[in-house]
């Protein structure tokens, strides 16, 4: 489908406001993602630039993201819960459903022109203990969402960067019935 092959992770955000109602949207389609005994092991916590919130996201961010997160209209920390919560018992699928929940937003925000951008580069036991996540979390990753900007609003080693990125060829993924991968 089209709205897989033309979404990208881009890093331009315009500093437009999200509404509510928008910023919303985008939980309620991880809200529905499929997992192991519909048990939703992912959490998400959200800051709006401009509101108390904000630092306590944008302060753990890598110094190369707070470059171009700063215009971003929020930040999302996602965690995943450990063990199931009906019987407490450690599940080996939270994390994944946790990625499908994080697809199901990115998908979401591209279907409504919005940036969705997941990135790694924070600290992640600073959030764990600003946020005090207990250890039956996993913390996973953060994304910054916002309105569409201009690229050249970035320096300029990653407007160089804001291109379609490329996939590795299905054969470098995939294999039938044996694991060859190294």
């Amino acid at each position: 489908m089209e709205l897989f092959l033309s979404r990208v992770s881009s890093r331009a955000f315009s500093e437009e406001r999200l509404t509510e109602e928008e910023l919303m949207s985008l939980f309620e389609a991880a809200r529905w993602t499929p997992s192991s005994y519909n048990d939703q092991p992912w959490r998400f916590v959200y800051a709006r630039r401009g509101e108390k919130e904000w630092e306590t996201l944008f302060n753990v961010l890598a110094d190369p993201n707070k470059i171009w997160c700063q215009r971003a209209d929020t930040l999302i920390l996602i965690t995943s819960r450990k063990f199931y919560e009906k019987n407490d018992k450690l599940t080996q699928t939270s994390r994944l459903s946790t990625g499908a929940a994080w697809m199901s937003l990115a998908l979401e925000a591209h279907h409504r022109k919005i940036v969705a951008h997941g990135l790694e580069g924070f600290d992640y036991e600073k959030i764990r203990k600003d946020l005090q996540i207990p250890d039956n979390y996993n913390v996973e990753a953060m994304v910054a969402i916002g309105k569409p900007g201009k690229i050249d609003t970035l320096p300029e080693a990653l407007q160089k960067a804001e291109v379609p990125s490329e996939r590795k060829p299905l054969k470098e993924i995939l294999s039938k019935g044996t694991f060859p991968f190294t």
